[in-house]
C-alpha cells in the first residue's frame, strides 16, 4: 500500500458570506512576464470582461490586450482572455479623449501610470494623462460600466474603434438617439468568425463629431469593414459622461434585453455589487491565514480560475450555437471559452468541488457544442472551434464528473458524443486505431498525441464501465495502454517512431514537433491513468524515483526550438506549462511523499507572487491558479476521471470549502492518515454507480530498425522487442501487390535489395498478439550525392542531407519532419551526379505556411559545372505564390532547357524572403521567414 498524507473533514454548518474576500484579489498578478492576464472588471464567469488595451499590434505577451511593461492605454474594450497564448477577443471598444477627434490609434491613446491606477475584483480606474481624465469601470454578467471624468474644460470625445485589435469582418452602427447606439462586430482572429452584438446607452445626448466607415448609409447607419465614429459634446471641469454597454452574441435585440441588468445610472450601486458577487463566490473557500501577500496570491488565484468559462446566452436563453444558428436554451446555461487541453488537469477538477452546478452546464454546452458542431470542443471560443491543441479533452470533464456522481446531464448522451470523439479519423486518429500508437510519418506531435489520447480513451472506459458497456470498456482501456507503444525500454522516454523505428537522433531535451509545447521529460510521466504500470515500465519503484530524481535535478536548459511557454523549470521539470502540473505528485505513487510535499512546497512559494509578474508562466484560463488553490488546500487530481484526490499537508493551518450543498467541509494538518480521500464527493453513491470490469494487457509493438529510410545498393534490417518469451512474426513485400506474402518468425537480422514495405507483429503465450507495425523502406533511383552549403535549423533536417535526394517527397504537414528548414538564409546545395551527363530537366520543391514563418523563396537559380569549381547559370524561376496565403502551399520550382545541357554538378540556390513583412504577425518581434525543401530532381 502506498502511503499518503491524509486530511481530516469535519462537517459543520455553512458560513455567512459577510467576509470582503474581493480585497484580497489582486487583478494586477499575471499582467506582465508571461502570464498573459488582464486587469480590468468582470464579475465571476461574466460575459463582460471590461479593461485596459496597451497592446494592439498582436503580440504574443500581449495576448490579453494588456501588458504592465506598457505605459500607454488605447482603449477600454469589453471581451477578453485570462492568460491565453493566442490572441483574440477586444470588442467593442471605447475611449474617451479630448479637444479634436482623431481615429489614429496613436493620437487617441494616452500615456498613464500605475500610480495612478487601481485593479480590484469587479472595479479598475486609471488617469489618462494625457486628456486628464479619471476613468472608472465595472460591470455585470452582460453590461459594461464606464464613468469617465473630465478634468479639463473642452470638448469630450468617446472613441468607438471597431477596427480595434482584429480583423473586422462586417460592422454596423445604428444611431437609435442622440444617446442610444446598436452595434454588429463580426471578427476575425484566433476565433474565425466571432459575432458581438452591442447597445451603447450614454448619460447624456452626445453628437457625432467624426466618422469613417465603408458605408456610410444614411446619417443614422454606417457599415463595413472600416467603421470608426466620435461622439462628442462640450464639458465642464469635472463633469462626468457614463457610458453603458451591453453584449449579445445572438442579436440587437438581444442586447437590448441584456441592458435591463443595469437599469440606472448609479456606478457605485453596480460596483458594489459586482463586489458582493466576489464576495459570495470567493467565500465557497476560507482559508486560516495571517500573511496578507498569501492571502492575495491564494484568492487571486481563486479569482483567476472564476473569470472563465463566460456566460454565452442573454437573460432570456438564447445562444448562437456552433452551427452558427440561433437556439433557445434548454435548463442549463451556456457558456464559453473552453481551454480544454489547459483546464482538465485543475481548473476543472476544482470545478467538481465548489460548482457542481456549472459543471453541469459545463458539460451540457459540450453536448450541444456536439450536437450543433458535429464534435465535442477541443479549444471552443465565441462559438468558434479552434482546433488549438490536442486531445478530446471534454471527455476527461465528462467523466470525472460521472466519477463523481454530478447530476444535471444525460450520461448516456455524453458517452455517445465521447465515443464519437474517439472513433474520428483525424489528427492521427486513423493511424492510433489502426496500429496502437501515432508515428512521425501519420501526424505531428505524435507522442504527445499518443498518450493524450491514450488517456482521454481510458476516461472513455471509465464512463463505459459507470453505464455497464463491456465491450466498450475493454476496447477502450486496450487503447488506454498505447502510451506502451512509444516507451522505449532501454532509455526510459517516451520517443518518436519515424518508420516503424525510434526516430534518431534522440535528445530527451529537445523541443520539437514531436511533442506539444515541450520535450520529452515533461512528456515522459504523462501515464495519469495506470500510473502503475508506468512505474513497472520505469523497473519499480526505486528506478521510477530515480528517473523523477533526474528530471528534477537535470540543467533547467531545453534545446531545439525556443518554446516561450516552457517556463519554471526545475531541472526538466516545467511548470510554467501544463504537461508537468502532475508529475510532483508522482513521489506519493511509491511511498515518498515528503518529495511530492518539498516539491510542491518549493512551486507554491517561488512561482507564485503578489507582483504583476507573479505567474510563472500563462495563466491558461485559470489552470495554473487552480493548480496553485488546489495544492495550497492539500488535494490535487492527477487522475481527473478516478474521483480520488492525492494529498499532501496543506499550506494553510486551515482550509474550509463551502459546497453547494450548504455543508461545509474543513481541511486540517491535524491526524495524518495513510489513506487517499474522497473530499467532497458522496462516497456511498460513487462506489454504487461503479462496475467491477476487468481488461487484457496489451502487447507492446516490435521496432524495425534500419540505418535510414532510404538507400543505394542494399541495407541491414534489424527487429527488437521487449515482450519476454515471445515470438515476432514479420514479412516482407518488395512489390507491395502481393496477396499471398505470409508471416514467418523473426530470427536475426537480415538484407533487403530492393524497395520493400516490412510488417510485424509480436505472438505471446500462441494467442495474445500485439497490433501490427510497418516500415517501408527506399532504393534511391540514383546515386547521387548533396553537397548543402547553407545550414539547415537542427529541428528540420529531413533526415540530412540525402533527405532532399531520396526521391521520397514532403507533404503539405510539414511537422511530420520530412523539410528541410532555414532561417535567416538562403539555401545552398550541389547535387553531383557522380559523371558528366546530359541533363535538361531541374526541380526542387519548396513549401509555404506563413502562419508559422515560412514563405517561398523569393527566386529559384540553376548552376551547371563539369569541375565543381566555375559554374554557369542555367535559369531563374522567380516565386509566384502570394505570401499571404494563409493554406500550406508546395511549389515545384521547375524548369525544363529546350536543350541538353552537359554536366556532372547542378546547383541550386534559393533566396529567402528575409524579414517578415508589416501585416505579419511575426513582425513586431522582427522574425525572419525560414526556407524549406524538400526534393531535389535532376534527370
Amino acid at each position: 500500500m502506498r502511503n499518503f498524507l491524509s486530511i481530516i473533514i469535519l462537517f459543520t454548518s455553512i458560513v455567512s458570506f459577510g467576509q470582503n474576500f474581493h480585497k484580497y484579489v489582486n487583478p494586477m498578478i499575471g499582467t506582465g512576464g508571461h502570464g498573459h492576464t488582464y486587469p480590468g472588471a468582470t464579475v465571476p464567469f461574466g460575459m463582460v470582461q471590461l479593461s485596459p488595451d496597451t497592446r494592439i499590434d498582436g503580440s504574443w505577451d500581449g495576448c490579453s490586450g494588456y501588458h504592465y511593461d506598457d505605459s500607454v492605454i488605447y482603449g477600454f474594450s469589453h471581451t477578453h482572455l485570462n492568460g491565453t497564448g493566442c490572441t483574440d477577443y477586444g470588442d467593442i471598444m471605447l475611449m474617451p479623449t479630448m479637444n479634436e477627434s482623431n481615429f489614429d490609434p496613436k493620437e487617441y491613446g494616452s500615456k498613464f501610470s500605475h500610480s495612478n491606477e487601481k485593479a480590484n475584483a469587479g472595479f479598475y480606474s486609471v488617469k489618462l494623462d494625457k486628456h486628464n481624465i479619471d476613468v472608472n469601470l465595472t460591470t455585470t454578467t452582460r453590461v459594461g460600466f464606464h464613468q469617465y471624468i473630465f478634468n479639463n474644460a473642452g470638448q469630450a470625445n468617446i472613441i468607438l474603434d471597431l477596427n480595434h485589435r482584429d480583423k473586422l469582418l462586417y460592422g454596423d452602427i445604428k444611431i437609435i438617439d442622440k444617446k442610444t447606439i446598436q452595434i454588429l462586430r463580426r471578427s476575425e482572429a484566433w476565433a474565425k468568425d466571432q459575432y458581438v452584438y452591442a447597445q451603447i446607452e450614454f448619460s447624456v445626448p452626445l453628437e457625432i463629431s467624426n466618422s469613417h466607415s465603408d458605408e456610410a448609409i444614411s446619417p443614422t447607419f454606417f457599415a463595413g469593414t472600416q467603421l470608426k465614429l466620435a461622439f462628442s459634446k462640450k464639458v465642464k471641469k469635472g463633469e462626468k459622461i457614463s457610458v453603458k454597454v451591453s453584449l449579445s452574441p445572438t442579436s440587437y435585440e438581444g442586447a437590448k434585453l441584456n441592458m435591463s441588468e443595469i437599469k440606472h445610472w448609479d456606478f457605485n450601486k453596480v460596483k458594489q455589487e459586482a463586489e458582493q458577487l466576489w464576495n459570495k463566490q470567493l467565500a465557497k473557500i476560507e482559508i486560516t491565514e495571517t500573511d496578507k501577500d498569501k492571502l492575495s496570491i491564494f484568492y487571486t488565484a481563486l479569482y483567476h480560475t472564476m473569470v472563465q468559462p463566460n456566460i454565452a446566452q442573454d437573460i432570456d436563453g438564447k445562444y448562437r450555437g456552433r452551427d452558427n444558428k440561433i437556439h433557445n436554451g434548454e435548463g442549463f446555461d451556456y457558456y464559453s471559452v473552453f481551454s480544454l487541453w489547459d483546464t482538465f488537469r485543475g481548473a476543472h477538477p476544482l470545478y467538481t468541488l465548489i460548482e457542481k452546478k456549472r459543471t453541469a452546464d459545463f458539460i451540457n454546452t459540450f453536448l450541444k457544442q456536439y450536437e450543433q458542431g458535429g464534435r465535442l470542443p477541443v479549444w471552443e471560443l465565441a462559438s468558434n472551434e479552434t482546433d488549438c491543441m490536442i486531445g478530446y479533452h471534454s471527455v476527461s470533464v465528462m467523466a470525472d464528473a460521472m466519477a463523481k456522481g454530478i447530476t444535471g446531464f444525460d450520461y448516456e448522451k455524453a458517452f455517445k458524443a465521447a465515443k464519437h470523439s474517439a472513433m474520428l479519423d483525424h489528427l492521427g486518429l486513423d493511424a492510433y486505431k489502426r496500429q496502437g500508437f501515432i508515428s512521425m510519418d501519420d501526424e505531428h506531435e505524435s507522442v504527445s498525441k499518443t498518450l493524450e489520447y491514450a488517456y482521454d480513451d481510458w476516461c472513455i472506459a471509465q464512463m463505459a464501465q459507470i453505464l455497464n458497456k463491456k465491450e466498450d470498456y475493454e476496447y477502450f482501456m486496450k487503447r488506454s495502454q498505447s502510451w506502451k507503444n512509444v516507451f522505449d525500454w532501454n532509455t526510459g522516454f517516451m520517443r518518436p517512431k519515424k518508420n516503424g523505428g525510434w526516430d534518431k537522433p534522440f535528445d530527451a531535451r529537445e523541443i520539437n514537433n514531436n511533442f506539444t509545447e515541450g520535450n520529452s521529460w515533461q512528456y515522459s510521466f504523462f501515464v495519469p491513468q495506470d500510473i502503475p504500470g508506468m512505474i513497472e515500465a520505469y523497473g519499480g519503484n526505486d528506478k521510477f524515483e530515480a528517473k523523477l530524481d533526474e528530471m528534477f535535478n537535470s540543467e533547467s536548459k531545453t534545446t531545439g526550438r525556443e518554446q516561450a511557454d516552457v517556463t519554471g523549470l526545475i531541472g526538466q521539470y516545467a511548470h510554467g506549462n501544463e504537461p508537468s502540473h502532475h508529475m510532483a505528485y508522482l513521489y506519493n505513487y511509491i511511498g515518498k511523499p515528503e518529495k511530492t510535499t518539498e516539491k510542491v512546497y518549493y512551486i507554491l512559494n517561488n512561482f507564485y507572487k503578489n507582483t504583476p509578474d507573479g505567474l510563472i508562466g500563462n495563466e491558461d484560463c485559470g489552470q495554473m491558479s487552480a493548480w496553485y488553490v488546489l495544492s495550497s488546500m492539500g488535494i490535487y487530481a492527477v487522475t481527473p476521471g478516478n474521483p480520488e484526490w492525492t494529498v499532501i499537508k496543506p499550506n494553510f493551518k486551515k482550509v474550509k470549502i463551502n459546497l453547494e450543498n450548504k455543508i461545509s467541509e474543513e481541511i486540517t494538518v491535524e491526524n495524518c492518515l495513510e489513506q487517499r480521500e474522497y473530499f467532497g464527493l458522496n462516497l456511498p453513491e460513487i462506489e454504487s454507480a461503479t462496475n467491477d470490469f476487468d481488461y487484457e494487457k496489451i502487447i507492446p509493438v516490435p521496432i524495425i530498425q534500419a540505418e535510414s529510410k532510404s538507400f543505394k545498393d542494399k541495407m541491414t534490417i534489424e527487429i527488437a522487442h521487449q515482450n519476454n518469451g515471445c515470438i515476432v512474426y514479420y514479412v516482407v513485400d518488395e512489390k507491395d501487390s502481393r496477396d499471398d506474402l505470409s508471416f514467418g518468425p523473426y530470427v536475426k537480422p537480415f538484407t533487403i535489395d530492393k524497395t520493400s514495405s516490412i510488417s510485424a507483429y509480436c505472438l505471446c503465450d500462441e494467442k495474445r498478439k500485439s497490433d501490427t507495425i510497418s516500415a517501408t523502406y527506399f532504393k534511391k533511383p540514383n546515386n547521387y550525392t548533396i553537397d548543402i552549403k547553407s545550414t539547415y535549423n537542427p529541428q528540420y533536417h529531413a533526415g540530412g542531407n540525402e533527405g532532399l535526394i531520396d526521391g521520397i517527397n514532403g507533404s503539405t504537414n510539414w511537422r511530420k519532419g520530412d523539410w528541410q528548414g532555414y532561417q535567416s538564409q538562403d539555401f545552398e546545395a550541389i547535387v553531383d551526379l557522380q559523371n558528366v551527363k546530359e541533363v535538361s530537366s531541374f526541380s526542387a520543391t519548396f513549401l509555404q505556411d506563413q502562419r508559422s514563418w515560412i514563405l517561398m523563396p523569393t527566386k529559384v537559380e540553376y548552376y551547371s559545372s563539369t569541375d565543381n569549381i566555375n559554374f554557369t547559370l542555367i535559369t531563374s524561376v522567380a516565386n509566384d505564390v502570394d505570401p499571404k496565403k494563409d493554406e500550406n502551399i508546395i511549389k515545384d520550382f521547375s524548369f525544363k532547357s529546350a536543350k541538353p545541357i552537359s554536366a556532372r554538378y547542378i546547383k541550386v540556390k534559393a533566396y529567402n524572403f528575409g524579414r517578415l513583412p508589416e501585416w505579419h504577425i511575426g513582425y513586431h518581434d522582427k522574425g525572419e521567414a525560414f526556407i524549406f525543401v524538400d526534393e531535389i530532381t535532376v534527370k
